[in-house]
């Protein structure tokens, strides 16, 4: 998998779960994990964001060597743990995983819109996008320019 993707899928995966997809109030007492619907659920987003970036000109490139289900297994197993859920990442922390890759803004950006068209799919209502793209924002350091 190419680093960029690897970085990508965990910062994605950190956005997805922040974005806590999280349901009405009423499921308060579910794990974000459940409330997203499972990794099933998981699975989808991260395979419609895979479609996004591959179709994206600004950020394609940067996954030109990495293969679908290497950027959606890591990524799927991100966002399962941060939700909740019963999977484990195994990748490298955000700073770690993003060294030497000189990320830009522009980039960054364009994979936050590219998570947003994803959650639009699947209806994830605003607020739930708002933290996703909040949990996004708070790892930009992390990646941009490093």
């Amino acid at each position: 998998m190419h680093l960029f993707a690897k970085k990508s899928v965990a910062l994605l995966a950190g956005g997805l779960i922040a974005v806590s997809l999280s349901a009405p109030s009423f499921a308060a007492d579910k794990t974000l994990y459940e409330r997203l619907g499972g990794k099933a659920a998981l699975q989808a987003v991260v395979g419609e964001l895979w479609n996004n970036v591959a179709a994206d000109a600004r950020i394609n490139g940067r996954f030109k060597h990495t293969k679908p289900e290497a950027f959606g297994g890591q990524l799927v197993d991100f966002l399962c743990q941060a939700s909740g859920g019963p999977c484990q990442y195994q990748g490298k922390d955000m700073k770690s995983a993003h060294t030497g890759m000189k990320l830009t803004d522009a980039e960054f950006t364009a994979l936050a819109e590219d998570t947003i068209k994803a959650l639009n799919k699947f209806k994830v209502p605003a607020k739930e996008q708002g933290e996703v793209i909040g949990m996004l924002a708070s790892l930009k350091g992390d990646v941009v320019g490093r």
